[in-house]
């Protein structure tokens, strides 16, 4: 293997489903981020330990995080370089802000022909909006191969990679030649914990935003040291065209949300005894829930 191998991961910061209310939403459709607690993408997760394993077994190889959204989404690139990657860019501009599905593959698109990586590694899908599409649509744009619901990257020997893909009737082997697109199912392996040698080596790396906020005399020293730096890029430094970045550049349209709340109108308490579960099993055949 004469060339080292780059690789990138697409990581997304998303609101927790799980704390959901009724401000969830702005009036014009799109998610109020700042509602809701931010954590690092569940799938994007499990592309990330592919990211490191593959890593681990091919000297020379890098790893770098691409995320896309505000300031504060800086946290999922820490959070990369926690557990083992090497470096990440942060796309923000107020620019990219409401993008869709097909906004986001193309300032995503944009950002990695600059990068040039020889693998891009992504979550399936997000949990804040489950469509499965900024992945192959990345690839679609790059014109490369693309390889879904991956479980395992297998081998890799310098010129082609070999991918055990997750089905619904079971599982599928496939061979794919470099550079190329792979979103990594969630029943891939769990992503390993944070090292302590990587959490003090970059506890401190800040994107330059994030220094100058900070208004700290010690971070305006480290903004020096190259390794501490996360870069920030914008739609000047990806470049395209402006009109398919953001709002603009987004199709999909919510129209109208609804809450809705499940109540219990009925509650029934039941012992571990024979004849109540006998008695309930004969009512739900009664007004037919089951049989």
């Amino acid at each position: 293997m004469n060339k080292s191998l780059k690789i990138v991961v697409l990581a997304k910061q998303v609101p927790d489903t799980r704390n959901v209310g009724k401000n969830a939403m702005k009036e014009d459709g799109t998610v109020n981020r700042a509602a809701l607690p931010a954590i690092f993408n569940p799938e994007d997760l499990n592309a990330l330990e592919q990211a490191l394993r593959l890593k681990d077994r091919t000297p020379g190889a890098t790893i770098h995080l691409l995320t896309m959204g505000p300031g504060r989404a800086a946290d999922i690139i820490r959070e990369g370089l926690f557990r083992g990657a090497d470096g990440g860019v942060l796309l923000t501009d107020r620019k990219f802000a409401g993008a869709d599905t097909l906004a986001t593959s193309y300032a995503l698109s944009q950002a990695l022909r600059k990068m040039q990586p020889d693998i891009i590694i992504a979550g399936r899908q997000a949990i804040d909006g489950d469509t499965a599409q900024v992945g192959p649509q990345v690839a679609e744009k790059l014109n490369l191969p693309q390889i879904t619901y991956a479980e395992d990257i297998t081998s890799y020997d310098g010129k082609e990679i070999v991918v055990k893909r997750r089905l619904e009737r079971g599982v599928e082997t496939v061979v794919s030649s470099l550079p190329v697109v792979i979103t990594v199912h969630a029943s891939a392996p769990e992503c390993r914990p944070r090292h302590v040698k990587q959490l003090l080596k970059y506890k401190h790396a800040k994107t330059l935003t994030e220094t100058q906020e900070s208004g700290n005399d010690y971070d305006t020293e480290l903004k020096n040291v190259p390794y501490l730096q996360i870069p920030e890029w914008g739609v000047a430094d990806v470049g395209g065209n402006e009109k398919e970045f953001g709002l603009s550049g987004s199709p999909t349209k919510v129209k109208k949300i609804e809450n809705i709340v499940f109540q219990a109108k009925e509650v029934k308490k039941l012992t571990a005894s024979g004849t109540d579960i006998e008695a309930l099993v004969k009512e739900l055949m009664a007004n037919h829930t089951i049989g």
